[in-house]
C-alpha cells in the first residue's frame, strides 16, 4: 500500500513532524536529499541535520541481513576450519573500540534469528555482551527465557553481570532469571551455604536448562576485567597463569585446549560451571582483538563454541595462529 504525504512544506510542518516527514521520504519513498530539500523549502544541510536528529533519538532502526556476513569466504573459512555451525565476521572499524562496537552490533543482528519458542538462553557478562544488548532492536520473542550465568559483582564498568541479562531478556521480550548472589566470596563454607539456599538453588537449576548462550572470551592480562571487575584478585591471575591459563569464559579460567582449570576461586564462586556450556545447542562466542585471540581459540578447542561474531583483523588472526 502506497503512503502519500501530502504536507510538503515546512511552514505547514514543523519540529519533530518535519523530523518524521524527512525521514520518511528519505527510507520509504526513495528521495535523495536534496529531493527532499526541495519538496520541504530547506536546505540540503537541514535534510542532513533531520536525519542524524532522527538516529540519534531512535526513530531509525536498519537491520543487515545476517547471511552476507556468515556466508563470505573469511566466515567461511573459520567454520570449516574450527568445525562451527557458522561464523559471522563483520568488516573492521577504524579502531580497536569502532571495531568491537560492530562485532557487538552483528552479535545483536544475528542472535534474534538464532532464538526459537522454547529456548533458554544463558547470558554471561562483561563489555562486549554488555554492548550487544544495548544494540538489540526490541522484539518480542515467544517464550524465551534468558538466565543470568554468573552471580553478581561491584564493577565499576557498569555492565555488571545483572545488566547484561536484564538488558538482553527486554529487549528480546524474553523472560529473565537473574542470580541473586555475588560471582566470588571470601569464604567457601558461606558460598556453599549461598548455593544451597532455596532461591538460589532453584536459579543455579535454571542453568542446568539452558539450550544455548551468549559470552564473550576474557584475556589474561594484567588489565583483564576479571580482575577489574573483582572476581579475581591479580595474585589469583598470577596464580592460574602459572597453571597454565590462557583464557577466561564465565568467570572460569581455561587452558589452551579449554580445559577448565581447577584453582582457589572454585569453592567461593557462585555461577555457572563450565561442563554446562559444553554441549549446547548454540554457543554464541563473540569477542575482537588481538588479545582475544587466543582465548577464542582456547573456548573453541574446549567445546563450548558453535558460532562466532568477529571482526575481519580477528578472523585472519585465528586462522594464522592456527596454522
Amino acid at each position: 500500500m502506497a503512503v502519500i504525504i501530502r504536507r510538503r512544506n515546512a511552514a505547514q510542518v514543523s519540529g519533530e513532524s518535519i523530523v518524521i516527514e524527512a525521514v520518511w521520504m528519505y527510507y520509504h519513498d526513495g528521495l535523495n536529499q536534496a529531493e527532499i530539500a526541495k519538496r520541504l523549502e530547506v536546505s540540503r544541510a537541514t535534510v542532513v541535520n533531520y536525519l542524524q536528529e532522527a538516529r540519534e533519538k531512535g526513530y531509525i532502526r536498519i537491520s543487515l541481513a545476517p547471511e552476507i556476513f556468515s556466508g563470505h569466504q573469511l566466515a567461511e573459512d573459520l567454520r570449516e576450519n574450527f568445525g562451527l555451525q557458522a561464523a559471522f565476521v563483520v568488516p573492521n572499524g577504524a579502531s580497536g573500540e569502532s571495531s568491537l562496537m560492530r562485532v557487538a552490533r552483528g552479535a545483536a543482528e544475528w542472535l534474534p534469528s538464532l532464538l526459537k519458542a522454547g529456548d533458554r538462553l544463558g547470558v554471561a557478562w562483561g563489555r562486549t555482551v554488555y554492548e550487544v544488548a544495548e544494540a538489540l532492536n526490541q522484539t518480542r520473542l515467544k517464550d524465551v527465557t534468558v538466565s543470568q550465568l554468573v552471580g553478581s559483582m561491584s564493577s565499576p564498568y557498569g555492565f555488571a553481570a545483572e545488566i547484561c541479562s536484564a538488558h538482553m531478556a527486554q529487549n528480546l521480550g524474553a523472560k529473565c532469571i537473574n542470580l541473586h548472589a555475588p560471582a566470588v566470596l571470601g569464604d567457601p563454607a558461606l558460598a556453599e551455604r549461598l548455593r544451597n539456599e532455596p532461591i538460589i538453588h532453584e536459579q543455579l537449576e535454571a542453568l542446568s536448562q539452558c539450550n544455548k548462550a551468549i559470552f564473550a572470551a576474557g584475556s589474561c592480562n594484567p588489565d583483564s576485567h576479571i580482575v577489574g571487575s573483582g572476581v579475581a584478585s591479580a595474585q589469583d591471575l598470577a596464580w592460574y597463569v602459572a597453571h597454565g591459563a590462557t583464557g577466561v569464559l564465565c568467570g572460569r579460567f581455561i587452558n589452551a585446549i579449554g580445559e577448565a582449570i581447577p584453582g582457589p576461586l572454585d569453592d567461593r564462586m557462585i555461577g555457572v560451571t563450565l561442563d554446562k556450556l559444553q554441549g549446547l545447542d548454540i554457543g554464541l562466542l563473540v569477542s575482537d582483538g588481538a588479545d582475544k585471540i587466543v582465548p577464542m581459540l582456547a573456548a573453541i578447542a574446549g567445546g563450548y563454541v558453535t558460532h562466532v561474531v568477529t571482526s575481519t583483523d580477528t578472523a585472519r588472526g585465528m586462522l594464522e595462529h592456527r596454522v
